[in-house]
């Protein structure tokens, strides 16, 4: 194959925007400190560029989902300074390798504290860690409840910086819910009572991109410290406000195959959802669900070309998808399609697919398939 030959999807990745956006956060959430979630190879376009992007902007701290992330950010980040924490959890065969690396482990409950001790004194080094709270989120961590008698056994255990505690929140893309400030409520007296008996933690945080902006008192004290995700993207969940003024990072793009003239009456697509009812011109474009194209966007989704808004027509397919393309100007085969970005004045983002789908962005940057290109633009 020739080095020269394109390939027919890629997404774009903007890392001026990226610098721009993790700065903007920064200024918002001031006098917070800023961890930037890498997790899933960086919602799977690149953890490296992410991760080099980031730290030159001045990030110094980065939390990933489990051990084998936290080893490879490691490797991008060779001579840098910046903290890497898992934030879930950590296995009993995962832990002394993680405590040899020098990763912050998440302390989910006591007999996971113990292991992290041991092997703690086994390596000679002291193992930093944050004990994670279920405040209501239902999936891991410490019972409230029962935090503060965990926490008085933890810390009698040697070999152990018990830094940080932190929680995290089921309803925070939904500002009108009042589950979030009863848990930041909770958390804050926890905190309170933790101190009152004499255990201060260096680092308070509860907030991620969804909190950040509707709930602004989770970044402020006790709490030093706020996490974001997909907001690094320039993306909300399409349920909240839209407090940081950050920008889109990512654009999917991909190219027409052929363009057609179809007679009146042509069905278009699987299960033929999509009748034209006048000749139409058709183009076929080379992207389907395998790339990512969320098959919600059947005959209620758009993509630009040419500057112009083209409706998808006919059922998305695994590799093409159909839109109508009457009022594009001598397309054709081979033109640039723009899946999400921007074309001209016109503009879709992950946000616009997600509210089509039912979902949120998370889930339209995590299904770009792997023959999507991921290229980086300085």
């Amino acid at each position: 194959m020739s080095n020269t030959m394109k390939r027919r999807v890629r997404v774009e990745i903007d890392l001026a925007a990226l610098t721009r956006n993790y700065r903007r956060i920064v200024a918002h959430v001031k006098p917070a400190k800023v961890l930037c979630v890498l997790k899933a190879n960086a919602y799977g376009l690149g953890v490296g560029a992410y991760a080099r992007t980031l730290a030159e902007a001045g990030c110094k701290m980065f939390g990933v989902a489990e051990p084998f992330e936290a080893l490879e950010l490691k490797k991008c980040l060779r001579g840098s300074d910046a903290d890497i924490q898992i934030l879930s959890s950590a296995l009993p065969d995962e832990i002394p390798a993680m405590v040899r690396a020098g990763v912050i482990l998440p302390v989910t409950d006591v007999a996971t504290a113990k292991l992290i001790s041991v092997a703690a004194v086994r390596a000679r080094k002291v193992a930093r860690v944050h004990f994670k709270i279920d405040t209501g989120m239902g999936r891991l961590g410490i019972l409230a409840d029962d935090a503060l008698d965990v926490m008085g056994e933890v810390l009698a255990l040697p070999g152990l910086d018990c830094e940080g505690v932190f929680s995290h929140c089921p309803m925070a893309y939904d500002p009108k819910d009042p589950f979030t400030k009863r848990q930041i409520a909770r958390f804050k007296k926890l905190v309170s009572d933790a101190a009152a008996r004499g255990i201060v933690f260096r680092k308070v945080h509860m907030a991620a991109s969804d909190a950040i902006n509707n709930f602004p008192e989770a970044a402020r004290p006790p709490f030093n410290v706020v996490r974001t995700g997909i907001n690094l993207h320039g993306s909300f969940d399409p349920n909240g406000r839209r407090a940081l003024k950050v920008e889109p990072v990512l654009s999917l793009k991909t190219r027409v195959a052929q363009v057609r003239k179809l007679p009146a009456g042509t069905t278009l697509g699987y299960g033929r959802t999509w009748c034209l009812n006048a000749p139409t011109r058709v183009a076929t474009i080379s992207a389907g669900y395998a790339d990512g194209l969320p098959l919600a966007l059947t005959n209620r989704g758009f993509v630009l070309i040419g500057g112009h808004r083209c409706r998808i027509i006919g059922r998305i397919s695994m590799d093409y998808t159909t839109v109508d393309v009457s009022d594009v100007p001598d397309v054709k085969a081979g033109d640039e399609v723009v899946c999400f970005g921007r074309c001209g004045r016109e503009s879709i983002t992950p946000d616009d697919w997600a509210v089509v789908k039912g979902t949120h962005a998370y889930d339209i940057i995590c299904s770009l398939g792997n023959r999507v290109q991921r290229i980086v633009r300085q």
